[in-house]
C-alpha cells in the first residue's frame, strides 16, 4: 500500500492521465506540504505491482521537478525497485524515431527509471 496520503490519493484517480496532470500541477506550484510529505519514506515492500508501476512513473516526474527546484530528492524515490526493465513511453502516439530521441535527450531522472515523457507535454501553462 502506498503510505503517502497525497500519492495514494493520486493513485486512486480513475484515470491515470488526470492523475499525472494533477501531480504536475502540484509540482508546478511547489506545494510544500506535498514536497515535505515525500521525506517520509514509502515502504515499497508493502506496495503491489500496480502501485509500484504507478510510483515508478510519478517518481521520475517528482525527481525531475525537485532537481529543477534545487530541492533534495528523498532516497526512496531513487530506489532500484522504481525502475522499468523495458522503456515506458507515456505518449500513446510516438514513432520509433521519437522513442529513440527521447532515450537520448531525456534528463537523468527519466533515463534512470526507463520512463520517458515528452518534456513539452509535461510543461504547465
Amino acid at each position: 500500500m502506498i503510505g503517502n496520503k497525497y500519492l495514494l490519493s493520486l493513485f486512486e484517480y480513475p484515470d491515470e492521465d488526470t492523475s499525472l496532470n494533477q501531480l504536475l500541477e502540484i509540482l508546478r506550484t511547489k506545494d510544500m506540504e506535498f514536497i515535505e510529505s515525500l521525506f517520509n519514506p514509502i515502504d515499497l515492500e508493502l506496495c503491489n505491482d500496480t502501485e509500484l508501476t504507478y510510483l515508478t512513473k510519478v517518481s521520475a516526474l517528482i525527481d525531475y521537478y525537485l532537481q529543477i527546484y534545487s530541492i533534495e530528492v528523498p532516497n526512496w524515490l531513487r530506489n532500484e525497485k522504481l525502475s522499468f526493465t523495458h522503456p515506458y513511453y507515456h505518449s500513446k502516439r510516438i514513432s520509433d524515431f521519437d522513442k529513440f530521441k527521447l532515450q537520448y535527450t531525456s534528463p537523468a531522472p527519466f533515463r534512470a527509471k526507463n520512463v520517458y515523457f515528452n518534456l513539452e507535454g509535461i510543461k504547465r501553462v
